[in-house]
């Protein structure tokens, strides 16, 4: 799970970040905050995870109205207020948090803070829900090469483009995290399916979650780790007898409860972003399950084993070809003889694979089609015709689309370069051939003629027909009703392959 930015950026974030959320709860005591700082770094030891302590900064002179600095009966006032640190006190409190090793975040209410923030040294700046569309503290922090972490509370869906735009635009690392803004936050307003909305929307963007909820809540923190979050945000604190913790705030004993459970989230969550091999006791298990396919008759070596001589059944011998294996493009030849009601095995047949032969083929008919500028059904069943065999498809064979078969009958006949078909009469059918591309060399009862676009060639019943072309050609076939039955080849052998036909009914992409 890396971190992708739109844009190349020199600093990226660490693979699972958990952020520790400080705010005012140091309250404005720097040996309390420093006290919070080291009692949750206790709480981190023996997770494998990277930690961060965020801050938060306001230049109270400018960020408070002058002729409201005094007005303690207004809530933030008041709380700001009382909980102010001065210039070295917050130093002291970043030096502690990287003294344990931990990143330094902070999150700025003004452009006076972005510059402390630089100047402190911090190595992630965090933008408030609140400031999320601030645009001109957004140009301010813009300017900063710091990676940055915006939380999206409360933030519409408009407003979110045009921020995280700004942000690709300045080739920012720029990440977002789903959060709501509730302190706590019940359960029925976590809204976590928006970690699903944020990852779809900005693919190129880390998501993260921030975390309002009752702090003994730990089922929402691995619900985040299975939508993919990477980034989880937590505010945290240390009550005492002279400060009260905040019905949204951590405990230490409670962050190590909240990281256990996401330890075990990211265990259950296996590896991300791609399809993992089976495991030997999943292969194993299902080995068991599966239907082994047996011969129905004594099969001598050298057969080709088709659906007719063989069953499906349990049990499975060890190396037993199963009915997962068998389908029309994987073909076994006996290499042995097999005796009635035998297991087919990977030691009494050889394997051979033509699910890359038709591969090639339905390409190279598509591209023919292209080229002719025909228009074909979604829908329509795509017949590939090889007389003698699909290894010698190149040389005899052609593929045929049905468009409607019903009193009347059309279909469009592709002729790939160097390809023929062999003679052939029906005894119920007259068709009519329109050449729509390429150039067709047409025999009828032995009598050869060249035939471009717009050439119309009608065959009536009992006629020997047989066709090729150098270039490539594709052709309307019209006709009375086809009958499965009805096609005759002067080549006793191409009668005797039962199987000169693959059928596919989704083949257009």
């Amino acid at each position: 799970m890396n971190f992708q930015p739109a844009v190349p950026s020199k600093k990226l974030l660490p693979e699972r970040l958990f952020v520790f959320e400080l705010a005012n709860n140091h309250m404005g005591d720097v040996a309390h905050g420093l006290r919070v700082i080291d009692e949750i770094a206790g709480a981190t030891q023996g997770f494998p995870f990277s930690f961060a302590f965020k801050l938060q900064y306001r230049d109270l002179d400018t960020f408070i109205h002058p002729d409201f600095a005094d007005r303690m009966d207004i809530k933030y006032i008041k709380r700001f207020s009382e909980t102010r640190l001065d210039r070295d006190q917050t130093r002291r409190l970043v030096a502690r948090i990287k003294s344990h090793g931990f990143l330094t975040m902070c999150t700025p209410f003004d452009e006076t803070s972005v510059d402390r923030i630089v100047e402190d040294g911090f190595d992630i700046l965090k933008i408030a829900s609140c400031s999320f569309t601030d645009w001109p503290l957004l140009e301010k922090i813009g300017a900063t090469d710091l990676p940055i972490i915006g939380s999206t509370a409360g933030i519409r869906l408009n407003d979110l483009d045009n921020v995280v735009a700004f942000m690709r635009h300045r080739e920012k690392a720029f990440s977002l995290m789903a959060c709501v803004a509730q302190y706590p936050t019940p359960r029925a307003d976590l809204q976590l399916n928006q970690i699903d909305v944020l990852k779809a929307r900005y693919a190129d963007l880390r998501v993260g979650y921030s975390t309002h909820e009752d702090p003994s809540e730990t089922l929402p923190v691995a619900m985040a780790i299975a939508k993919g979050a990477s980034i989880f945000e937590k505010h945290v604190g240390v009550p005492t007898e002279k400060y009260a913790l905040n019905t949204y705030s951590a405990d230490p004993a409670q962050v190590r409860v909240w990281l256990e459970t996401a330890r075990q989230a990211f265990v259950m969550a296996g590896v991300e972003g791609e399809r993992i091999e089976p495991s030997a006791g999943e292969l194993k298990a299902l080995a068991g399950l599966r239907r082994g396919v047996f011969v129905k008759r004594a099969v001598k070596a050298g057969e080709r084993l088709r659906d007719v001589d063989v069953f499906f059944a349990i049990p499975t011998e060890t190396a037993s070809i199963t009915a997962n294996d068998w389908s029309k493009y994987n073909q076994f030849q006996a290499t042995q003889d097999i005796p009635a009601k035998a297991a087919v095995t990977s030691e009494n047949t050889e394997l051979r694979q033509v699910r890359a032969k038709v591969r090639s083929i339905v390409d190279r008919v598509k591209a023919l089609l292209d080229q002719s500028r025909g228009v074909v059904p979604g829908e329509a069943e795509l017949e590939i015709s090889h007389h003698y065999g699909i290894e010698r498809f190149d040389e005899f064979g052609i593929t045929m689309v049905t468009v409607v078969n019903r009193n009347y009958c059309k279909k469009l006949i592709v002729v790939l370069p160097g390809q023929k078909h062999p003679e052939q009469y029906h005894e119920k059918k007259e068709e009519t051939f329109h050449v729509l591309h390429g150039v067709l060399q047409l025999e009828l009862d032995g009598v050869k003629r060249v035939c471009g676009p717009g050439s119309v060639i009608t065959i009536t019943p009992g006629m020997r027909h047989a066709f090729q072309s150098e270039t490539g050609a594709v052709f309307e076939e019209i006709s009375s009703t086809h009958f499965v039955n009805d096609s005759f080849y002067t080549d006793p052998a191409i009668g005797q392959n039962a199987e000169r036909k693959t059928l596919l009914r989704h083949w257009i992409d």
